[in-house]
Order: structure tokens, then sequence, then C-alpha cells
């Protein structure tokens, strides 16, 4: 029974890691794609670190230093990518920022034991460690692994509660979208549940060997493999609704896209509305009277940018104008930037230097000379 279990955890990972490749080849929705590749990717690897110290002995060198050293249980990432999937689904426009990315640097609880082994393995190589010191250090990474695990369940059940809550407040329209994005949460909060209740016992210093020894990780790990198949039938069967949907949105009339067009750029240049720092495309649509669906449409199928992205390029054109005009001189580059209709100083440095391959200060002194 146990050989099988295993095998069918092996078969788990390995289509895990197809399905990662397949999912970055579909063109609609990227980041979402993306993400979700991340996420399954995780879990194979994970699969794959049981299935080898179930199934496989390591006896020879070269196996047991790959085995320390090859980080393949990665869980920290897994809470943030659940939350920035959900989200991506959700508004398709919305594109991680140096912020958001912050969200994954606990990543290091996870390499840290890879990183102790390496650093005994290059010692060993000099002379410096010797054999008392790695039964020492073997006891430490194995008591590190198994406490670590609360931390990554709390990381998961944190960004569990950020994701449910977030579909409370989703005003969307697109049902398809919703009830995937609530059935993928539902789905990692039952997994979460039963990690759980695997995780209480093996914190136990009474109950982890008994726990092991009887059913050992296989009530933990046979569900995500069974989350691995889920999500990957799943995550194809929304990426090409949202094709589908693109495809439609591509259908405007030509006079619309451009009518649509001129207004937005009448909107920017002659009524200004950039300089409203907390405009937004509800802002847009009740001053232009056109239906959001459309002003989505043009922006994103035809001119290339999010609304966020079509708005901040004029605020940057207005920046630099105003950069080099006397009337500003007394002004820092924060308070110019904030007059222009930037409302963050972090947006405002990432999104001039995206567009003009410059810091505001570089560009202030090239321009000044």
């Amino acid at each position: 029974m146990q050989s099988i279990l295993n095998i069918l955890i092996l078969v788990g990972a390995i289509q895990g890691l197809i399905t990662c490749f397949l999912l970055r080849q579909i063109r609609s929705n990227v980041l979402a794609n993306k993400l979700l590749s991340w996420l399954i990717l995780f879990i194979s690897l994970a699969c794959l670190n049981i299935y080898f110290l179930e199934a496989v002995e390591f006896t020879s060198t070269i196996w047991i230093v790959l085995g320390s050293i090859l980080p393949l249980v990665i869980i920290m990432p897994i809470g943030p990518l659940v939350y920035f999937y959900v989200k991506s689904i959700l508004y398709p426009e919305f594109q991680l920022s140096k912020k958001n990315k912050a969200h994954f640097y606990t990543v290091i609880i996870d390499l840290l034991p890879y990183l102790i082994y390496l650093i005994f393995i290059l010692g060993s190589l000099f002379g410096l460690s010797n054999t008392d010191k790695s039964k020492h250090l073997v006891n430490f990474v194995d008591n590190y692994n198994k406490f670590a695990d609360i931390p990554r369940w709390i990381s998961l059940g944190i960004y569990l509660m950020i994701s449910r809550k977030l579909l409370i407040n989703y005003k969307g329209k697109d049902k398809d979208f919703f009830i995937w994005a609530n059935r993928f949460t539902i789905g990692f909060t039952v997994f979460a549940l039963i990690w759980l209740l695997h995780l209480i016992p093996y914190i136990i210093p009474n109950l982890s060997d008994d726990l092991l020894s009887y059913v050992g990780w296989y009530p933990v790990y046979m569900p995500l493999m069974v989350l691995i198949y889920w999500l990957g039938i799943n995550g194809y069967i929304i990426s090409f609704k949202h094709r589908r949907k693109s495809r439609k949105e591509l259908q405007l009339p030509v006079k619309l896209v451009e009518d649509t067009s001129t207004a937005l750029e009448k909107a920017m240049i002659v009524d200004r509305l950039f300089l409203n720092p907390t405009l937004k495309l509800d802002d847009m649509v009740n001053h232009l009277n056109i239906p959001q669906k459309v002003i989505s449409s043009v922006l994103n199928q035809h001119i290339g940018k999010s609304f966020n992205e079509f708005v901040n390029t004029y605020r940057v054109e207005e920046f630099k104008l105003r950069l080099l005009n006397e009337d500003s001189k007394d002004l820092t580059i924060t308070g110019i930037a904030f007059e222009c209709g930037f409302n963050s100083q972090a947006t405002f440095q990432r999104t001039f230097k995206l567009l003009t391959n410059l810091s505001p200060k570089e560009y202030q002194k090239i321009h000044l000379k």
C-alpha cells in the first residue's frame, strides 16, 4: 500500500511540473498563470521531496549532499501566492509591485536549513567541520524543520483570511472568475484544516514519532497531490475563459475605439483629470459617460496599458515640464510629483524610472545642464 501511495505522489509531482510549463505558455492573464505555475511548482517539489524520503534510499554521498542542499521544501511563499492569485483573477489589470514582492521575503525560513547544510559541507571541504558537529547539525535541522511548520501554517492561514476578505468585498460582475476564486480559496482552506490536524500531534514530542510511524506524511501529501491536478485543470479552464473574454473585447467597432481613444486623450490633455490623486476608473466612466467595459477594452486591447499606467504616463510628462520650470525651483522633487497627481513617492519613483530609464534626480541633472 505504501509503495502505491509513493508512486501516486511521484506521478502527481511530475504532472505538476508539466502543468507549470504549460501554464506559462498561455498568453491571457499572464500574471495569474505565472502565479499559479509557481504555486503548483512549490507543491510539486514538496511532493517530490517526500517521495525521495519515503521511497528512495540515499546511500551514496552524492545523493546525501544533493538532498541536503537542493531546496525542495519551499512553503512560505504559498500563502502570498494564493492571495495574489485570487487578486489577479478578480482584477486582471492587477500587477505585482516591489511592495507586493516583499511578502515573499519570508522564504528565508524555508531556505535557512539548506544554507546551514551548504555552509557545513563547504566547511568540511576545508577541514573546519567534523563528525561530532554533523550529528548536532542534523538534530538541530530536524528540530528546526519540525517547528518551522508552525509559521508556515500561520502564514497560509493569514493569507487565506485576507483572500476571503477580498472575495467578500468584490463588486465586479465576472461571475465565472469569482466562482473559481471562491472555490480556489475554499480548496486551500480545506487543505489547511487537514494540515492542522496533522501538525498538532506532529509538534508534540510524545506524539510525533507515533504519528510518523503509523501514517507518515501521507495525510498531508495525498491532498497535495489532489490539489496539483485540481489546480492545473481549473487553471487551464479559467485561462481559456479569460482568453475568450479578451477576444470578445477586441470586437469593438473601429469608430467606437477611435472615439473612446480621443475622449480619453481629451480627458487627460484638456480636462487634466490626471491631476486628481484619487482618480479611479469609475471617475473616468462618469466623466466621459462611456461604459467601463468599453474604456477597459480600449485601454487594455488597443492602447496597451492598464488604467493606472495610462494616467501615470500623463503625470510623468507633467512632472518633467514642471521640474524644469522656474516656478517650481523652490519645491522638492516629491512636492512636484504630488502636484502632478501622484499620491505615493514609491509609485512615482517606480513609474518615472519605468518610463524614462532614469531616476527623477538623474533626469533633472541631465536636463538642467
